[in-house]
């Protein structure tokens, strides 16, 4: 389990305004992309856009899609390109994980988010840089890196409401302005040789699994097989043997089997239908007394267990059964062997070469009044629309 979660009192973080330090290190971003990521090549479409909107003094949220963890940095052009600053709501662990991310996340404009539960001091802070309107705010709106560029997940409704409380405040200034979302679609190519690039990790895998490299196989074959030994494994781990069914029938069954009884310990029953939503519901739950110190090592070892067995739903749910198209793409296949990586050993490896495209759409005006009569907020029904729409565009490019 990835180090996403900690047991310590959350303190919110506030961004610093020392535009200098932003400056100097977003002039470093596309070095940092190329040695930490891979990414040999960029392109970014519809700057201008964004140019406009800033020009015309609107408070501006920047939106883009969350498929790779290269993304926060890959999104850093925006500021380098534009010679303008930016604010980026964050969560909290990344915060944590050293004291030079402590000291440098706030100086390039990031502030803290509890992942955990109601941050009343993050929601405060990104609704008032929307109203003074000085630099855009940049929110990742999935919330999590999906490692599915195919695939959008569920988005986070806090950003309507950031922004539309923004935009109310906004129209009773004494010269009025807007609030609008600018999405921003961020896809990945893989230019090199597939194969070539993925023979070593699967040769790897298939060593951890005591097997011997499935060589007569397919690449895509061998990938299908090691995912359906992973599931596998999990069934027998969970659920005695292994299950009868299609993939997705199979790993639907695991999650439910694997939340149901936290979530009857913790909240009585079911009350949510997203996978994520029903774990960020069970971590609420969960970590509060871990946090006070309130428990003994015993209890605090048993909810940790709780912990991990959550953070595998969520995994889980981030296999799309249907996402390994016939036949899938290399990326697909890249991103699908990421992740049997990053689950087994908390860190994948580094591919080259990757060439990001990011694509800026038009502004979404943001209404200071939410239309009730619609079932789903329509500023992000909007932002789903046009994410998925210039994703698919530039798949097809």
């Amino acid at each position: 389990m990835q180090n996403i979660i900690i047991d310590k009192p959350y303190k919110f973080i506030p961004p610093k305004h020392y535009s200098l330090v932003a400056r100097i290190t977003a002039c470093f971003v596309p070095r940092i992309i190329r040695k930490k990521h891979g990414i040999e090549s960029t392109d970014v479409i519809g700057l201008e856009k964004l140019s406009a909107s800033i020009r015309a003094g609107h408070g501006i949220i920047i939106a883009p899609n969350h498929s790779r963890p290269s993304d926060p940095e890959v999104i850093g052009m925006i500021p380098y390109m534009l010679s303008k600053p930016v604010y980026i709501m964050a969560s909290w662990h990344l915060f944590m994980q050293s004291r030079f991310l402590g000291w440098m996340l706030p100086r390039v404009g990031a502030f803290s988010m509890y992942r955990e539960g109601l941050d009343r001091e993050a929601i405060k802070c990104a609704i008032q840089i929307l109203v003074n309107a000085k630099r855009p705010l940049i929110i990742f709106p999935e919330g999590l890196v999906s490692r599915t560029n195919d695939r959008l997940n569920t988005l986070m409704d806090g950003t309507a409401f950031m922004a539309r409380n923004a935009a109310k405040q906004r129209a009773t200034l004494p010269a009025p302005g807007k609030v609008v979302i600018h999405p921003v679609a961020i896809r990945y190519f893989f230019r090199g040789d597939i194969e070539k690039a993925l023979t070593p990790t699967l040769e790897e895998i298939e060593k951890r699994l005591s097997w011997r490299p499935q060589t007569e196989l397919s690449m895509i074959d061998r990938i299908r097989k090691i995912g359906d030994a992973l599931v596998t494994l999990k069934e027998i781990e969970y659920l005695g043997k292994p299950q009868n069914g299609t993939l997705g029938e199979r790993t639907r069954l695991l999650i439910d089997r694997i939340l149901e009884p936290i979530e009857k310990e913790w909240l009585k029953a079911r009350k949510e239908d997203n996978v994520t939503a029903r774990v960020k519901a069970l971590r609420s739950e969960i970590l509060p007394d871990m946090v006070s110190g309130e428990i003994d090592e015993k209890e605090r070892a048993r909810r940790w267990k709780q912990l991990a067995d959550l953070y595998l739903a969520q995994q889980l749910f981030f296999y799309p059964p249907d996402y390994f198209s016939d036949p899938p793409t290399a990326e697909q296949m890249l991103e699908t062997v990421e992740r049997y990586e990053e689950d087994l050993t908390d860190v994948a490896r580094i591919y080259r070469p990757i060439h990001m495209s990011m694509q800026i759409g038009e502004a979404i005006e943001v209404s200071p009044v939410r239309d009730r009569s619609a079932e789903t907020d329509p500023v992000m029904a909007k932002l789903r629309s046009e994410l998925e729409r210039m994703l698919g565009e530039m798949k097809r490019k």
